[in-house]
């Protein structure tokens, strides 16, 4: 709520006067703690309606779910209408809804909010995954790689191609760029799986989200309350993580130092900030620490919604000005100790006992500290926490899906774009790669076959050869033997024997007649 000028966000129970925040002191920071079923959420709630209806957008972690509600006006009631009486603000306030866009890293319950893997960065992705110096380097090399052969990295099959194409030429870019190690390779590609199975691919990609599309105003002038719907974002911590840590290393590099301003460009809500902090990776608190204590020069405001304000570091607890402290248990010697820490955090007033109260406080009542104009902390007070203007708890799924379709975001980011990028080139030329490989394969064994070919025809042809040989040689074997069988045969010998004779006679007789002839002459002469 809204009364000249401040936040109104709780009356005193001593001296009923509203205890405000002044938008100028907004920017520094503050913290809603309290056990489960002590009213913080109506307290996030009454703060993000008062910070929206002073023109400042809202960005909220929604864990539960219970906060979506916002976006519609309460209803009116006889508990309504006493503390409304109680806190004599009849002429303050108003039941209405305030302008709410609704996102969801998964695109179920929001808009899909994405970033690309080169804006994410070599350095914040190394150092979310937890890798060591020698694989955050051979990350970078990946990076590095791409740009030099202009390969767009934008989602993370973009990234484990890359990483796995480097593995593959490790030898061709060692002297360009460093080793790369086999073992460093599957260290980095094993992070990347982890992070692909907790869904992390729905975040990475484009449409890339503006971070500009958080700080918009409606025509009346109302800051939009951005509210990124957690439920099961929370289930998949490294993914939450990752969004958690581009986010606020956006805003940091983002916008401009612009000092002190009369109200924050944005305000940042950590909701069930217990969670955040539980097993994060220190990455993710150094990110945070550094922006809490760095971010209110740029008008951003960060406010921790938690169970116990020991649930925050020391470095960034504080750094948190605006506090507004619901009931803790004492049932153990370890709350005991903590309620005492917190009693000591805020300046005390002599009319309670801060540590004593803190035990004693109802559901809606809290003990408040806020910034003074001049930025000193306030005396603590006692206070009933002022009531809601919008629903209490969640939306239905059609309310929040009309609500969705009449964004102006609806259309820009529904659609999610896979423009060719490393993941289709790399595949391309792999493809390309097995082509020519598949066909040097098939020439080498065509060549193969036909050497085999002609070695089969050599061989045939030296066989017929060698049967040719056989052959006529067992022709020649036979002819002799045929000779030699005709020689020893009874028959031929007389006719050989009676041809000699008739041979020798003729021989003889012809003989004789020449000589006759030849002697005969000569006796003539």
């Amino acid at each position: 709520m809204l009364a000249d000028g401040k936040l109104v966000i709780a009356q005193s129970m001593d001296s009923k006067e509203y205890l405000s925040i002044n938008p100028k002191m907004a920017n520094r920071h503050g913290l809603i703690a309290g056990a489960t079923g002590t009213g913080k959420t109506i307290t996030v709630k009454v703060l993000a309606e008062s910070f929206s209806e002073a023109g400042v957008p809202v960005f909220f972690t929604d864990v539960k779910g219970d906060v979506a509600g916002i976006a519609l006006p309460g209803k009116d009631s006889e508990d309504m209408q006493s503390r409304i009486e109680r806190f004599n603000i009849a002429d303050y306030f108003e039941y209405e809804g305030f302008p709410t866009r609704f996102w969801d890293i998964f695109g179920q319950k929001g808009h899909p909010i994405r970033t690309t893997v080169s804006e994410m960065g070599p350095v914040l992705l190394s150092r979310l995954l937890d890798l060591n110096d020698v694989q955050s380097g051979i990350l970078s090399i990946a990076f590095r790689v791409a740009d030099d052969e202009g390969l767009l990295l934008l989602d993370l099959k973009d990234l484990r191609s890359m990483v796995t194409n480097i593995g593959e030429r490790a030898n061709e870019l060692k002297l360009a760029y460093g080793n790369i190690t086999s073992a460093s390779i599957g260290a980095i590609q094993r992070a990347l799986l982890r992070l692909e199975d907790e869904g992390a691919e729905h975040f990475f990609g484009e449409p890339a989200f503006d971070i500009n599309d958080f700080m918009k105003t409606d025509e009346k002038g109302y800051g939009y309350i951005n509210l990124l719907d957690s439920q099961k974002l929370i289930q998949s911590p490294l993914v939450y993580s990752t969004f958690l840590l581009w986010f606020l290393s956006e805003l940091f590099e983002t916008l401009p130092e612009v000092g002190d301003l009369d109200k924050p460009k944005l305000v940042f809500f950590f909701d069930e900030a217990h969670l955040l902090f539980k097993d994060a990776p220190q990455a993710l608190m150094d990110k945070i620490e550094q922006v809490v204590k760095l971010i209110r020069s740029k008008g951003v405001g960060v406010y921790f919604c938690t169970q116990s304000p020991s649930d925050i570091p020391d470095v960034v607890s504080s750094q948190l000005g605006n506090r507004v402290q619901h009931a803790l248990r004492a049932y153990t010697p370890k709350e005991q100790k903590t309620i005492r820490a917190a009693a000591e955090a805020y300046r005390p007033n002599p009319l309670f006992d801060t540590e004593q109260v803190l035990t004693e406080l109802g559901t809606g009542e809290a003990i408040v500290s806020f910034l003074a104009d001049g930025g000193e902390p306030s005396i603590v007070e006692r206070a009933w926490v002022m009531p809601p203007e919008s629903k209490f708890g969640p939306i239905d799924d059609n309310t929040r899906a009309s609500i969705m379709g009449q964004s102006e975001f609806h259309d820009k980011y529904k659609d999610i774009i896979d423009r060719e990028s490393a993941y289709e080139i790399l595949l391309a030329r792999a493809e390309e790669q097995q082509k020519l490989l598949a066909e040097e394969q098939e020439r080498i064994e065509q060549e193969k076959a036909e050497a085999a070919r002609l070695k089969e025809e050599e061989k045939a042809k030296k066989e017929a050869e060698k049967a040719e040989k056989a052959r006529l040689k067992e022709e020649e074997k036979a002819r002799k033997e045929a000779e030699r069988a005709a020689r020893n045969n009874p028959l031929n010998k007389v006719i050989r024997s009676t041809a000699s004779t008739i041979t020798s006679s003729i021989g003889r007789n012809v003989g004789n007649a020449l000589i006759r002839g030849i002697l005969g002459g000569l006796k003539r002469k």
